[in-house]
């Protein structure tokens, strides 16, 4: 892949390292590690209170409220909630005063700094004995975990990647083979289109003239604009996760869709047959990376509680079922597992980073995005 400003901004060291240089949020200061810290007292203070509930967009938060229970003797439960549902229950519960959800996981970015955090429905935590492996700008709000979201085509159709720019994807040949998450159900995709436009516009204006060899006309409109109507000309089919996947890596297809999904979704290879394969090297990016924040409850009656659950998700075993699935711990301590099926740590400088310092600007623009999406999207 050539070398674009994203790439050569963001490339680093290491994969984690990476992550923590180029997420960064509008809060600043975070936890000190030196700040006195009692894991004892803590797990002590959690067993006299009452049991907790965690909210994450993942099914595995179930298992790992389980494992987390038997660790500590501190009952909790875990629910599989999406992310706008999320802030739905959060909202009303608080308003309410009847917290049901202690913790929540992964919840909608955008709506969490703008609406949840400054309106103290929720409150944020790093556990000090561990921040300094959590890097400074992953701290506040805690960055559990970030999910990657790939291009994606299938391996038995295609010896290689079809693609290597996403200005292809707005070609004729296309029109009809392309699917991503429904994002009017997933609105983290017009915040995705708010993020590239912020912060990447002029890559993907260099994109287009890398492909064409001509600049383009950014009179009118930004460069994502007209790349994000022309990709919605091209009538991607919005759906659930597993569909998305499945159009891309289902075997025995004559014409696959080409598709942008979770790399959590690879692990359908094994377990399905999928034939999901990582397209590296588009340009400008071969994905994104979504923050997924580790929220407690500003009216929760389990503070110690809901505070010990966010430290084991800080850990190697209390976020495992999660790096199974390619997911970034925000822990720089924590790796990928050998057999991670996506292979995407290899490939982490190549991925936009969501700038959470914006991201109050994504809610603000989010319908925007989804009715210019409306207006342009033709089947």
């Amino acid at each position: 892949m050539t070398e674009t400003k994203l790439t050569q901004a963001n490339r680093h060291k290491t994969a984690v390292c990476a992550l923590a240089l180029i997420v960064s949020t509008a809060l600043g200061g975070g936890v000190h590690a030196e700040e006195a810290f009692d894991l004892d007292a803590l797990i002590e203070a959690a067993k006299k209170e009452p049991p907790i509930t965690v909210y994450a967009v993942t099914g595995k938060i179930v298992d790992t409220a389980q494992a987390f229970t038997a660790k500590y003797g501190v009952q909790a439960s875990g629910k599989k909630v999406n992310e706008a549902t999320q802030v739905e229950l959060m909202i009303r519960e608080h308003q309410a005063g009847n917290i049901v959800g202690d913790v929540s996981v992964a919840t909608d970015v955008a709506s969490a700094m703008g609406e949840l955090l400054p309106q103290g429905i929720v409150t944020n935590w790093t556990p000090t004995d561990i921040a300094g492996d959590i890097p400074e700008k992953l701290r506040d709000p805690l960055v559990v975990v970030s999910d990657p979201h790939v291009w994606t085509y299938n391996t038995e159709k295609y010896d290689k990647c079809p693609v290597t720019n996403i200005w292809q994807l707005t070609e004729p040949q296309w029109k009809g083979k392309l699917a991503m998450l429904d994002l009017f159900d997933k609105p983290l995709y017009a915040d995705w289109f708010n993020q590239i436009e912020t912060h990447h516009d002029a890559e993907v204006a260099k994109a287009y003239e890398t492909l064409y060899g001509k600049p383009l006309d950014t009179t009118n409109q930004t460069a994502t604009a007209a790349w994000v109507k022309a990709f919605a000309e091209n009538a991607p089919l919005l759906s659930d996760s597993s569909t998305v996947a499945e159009a891309a890596g289902a075997p025995g297809q004559a014409d696959p869709f080409f598709v942008i999904t979770s790399t959590a979704k690879y692990r359908d290879n094994e377990s399905k047959g999928l034939k999901l394969g990582l397209c590296a090297g588009v340009q400008p990016f071969t994905g994104f990376l979504y923050p997924g924040f580790g929220l407690i409850a500003g009216q929760t009656k389990s503070p110690n509680a809901a505070k010990l659950f966010v430290r084991y998700l800080m850990t190697e075993e209390g976020i495992a079922p999660q790096t199974a699935d390619g997911k970034i711990s925000g822990n720089s301590k924590i790796g990928l597992p050998a057999d991670e099926p996506s292979g995407i740590s290899k490939h982490l400088e190549e991925l936009m980073a969501f700038d959470a310092s914006t991201a109050a600007e994504d809610l603000d623009k989010r319908e925007s995005w989804q009715d210019f999406w409306r207006v342009n999207y033709k089947k």
